[in-house]
């Protein structure tokens, strides 16, 4: 179903929204991508996918927004603070890529620590047909395994490497109800952790949060993991302390200049490397579709959303 030309344009589709999505969107709101949006007059809401940024010059283009819905949980694309000066309300969409990322969380630790996809390559060039020996791997039983921001995803993966017989360790901005044990610095955390999972937001506040001191801290046998955001890691000092033999591998879901990686880490096979998969599931996806479209029908309806940022 094509645009309405005689219905009113509300909505905007900014980035690169799933193709289900912008069905949804074009058939219930006759929403345009912005570049087919030939009057930005009277358009209510901007609807935004694929870490697509909004900021200044993409709100002065449309002179009447009153709404950001983004597609996705983390909304540092967005600046929040210059919407919320605008009078712009911003929603994303938390709660149900929980169970999905705290899944790849908990996969990458044990792969980190088990080294089942540096297996499959090791089958698959032949080593183990000409008779080579794959080097012993770690239990995750019994590691400490330090969860770097504990909110709704730190816990619910915090929750599974446990049930794995991992002992957990974590920091947040403050100590939690929990019975893991709290530090109260990423450094502190990283001391004691046989691997690090980074689960916190991404944004100004968490920029390169991971840094050489952190990683210095996790020492030669320990892993990093993480699913949170590329910012959150100094990626150079990651690679220095890989190359360096400081730290002893990684697990990546998410980089710097996504979906550039830097060639140092393709080359190395103590890294796993995934494409910023996290919430990738069919049901997942689905879900958050779902709820970018119940954040529009709440606002167009009622003026409000039903998950605002903030």
């Amino acid at each position: 179903m094509t645009p309405d030309a005689q219905r009113p344009v509300r909505v905007v589709q900014l980035g690169g929204l799933m193709p289900f999505v912008r069905q949804w969107l074009t058939e219930r709101y006759a929403a345009p991508a912005r570049a087919d949006l030939a009057d930005p007059t009277g358009v209510d809401v901007a609807v935004v996918g694929g870490g697509a940024k909004v900021g200044p010059a993409e709100m002065d283009a449309l002179p009447d927004l009153r709404a950001i819905v983004n597609f996705g949980v983390g909304h540092d694309n967005i600046d929040v603070p210059e919407a919320t000066r605008r009078g712009v309300v911003v929603s994303n969409t938390p709660h149900v890529l929980t169970d999905a990322v705290a899944d790849l969380a908990a996969v990458l630790v044990v792969d980190v620590l088990r080294g089942v996809t540096a297996a499959d390559r090791f089958v698959r060039s032949g080593a183990w047909a000409r008779g080579e020996k794959m080097p012993l791997a770690r239990d995750v039983r019994g590691a400490v395994v330090g969860v770097l921001g504990l909110g709704r995803i730190g816990t619910a993966a915090a929750a599974r490497l446990e049930a794995f017989g991992a002992e957990v360790h974590y920091h947040s901005r403050s100590a939690k109800d929990v019975a893991w044990t709290y530090h109260p610095s990423p450094v502190e955390l990283a001391r004691a952790s046989d691997v690090l999972v980074v689960l916190t937001p991404g944004g100004a506040g968490t920029e390169r949060l991971v840094d050489a001191d952190v990683l210095d801290a996790l020492g030669a046998d320990g892993y990093l993991v993480n699913v949170a955001r590329g910012s959150v890691v100094d990626e150079d000092a990651l690679l220095a302390a890989l190359e360096q033999g400081r730290i002893a591998g990684a697990g990546l879901d998410v980089f710097a200049d996504e979906p550039h990686v830097p060639v140092a880490l393709l080359q190395r096979d103590d890294v796993v490397l995934l494409p910023h998969v996290g919430s990738a599931t069919t049901q997942t996806r689905e879900a958050m579709g779902r709820l970018v479209l119940d954040n529009v029908d709440a606002f167009l309806e009622r003026g409000e959303l039903v998950t605002p940022v903030g």
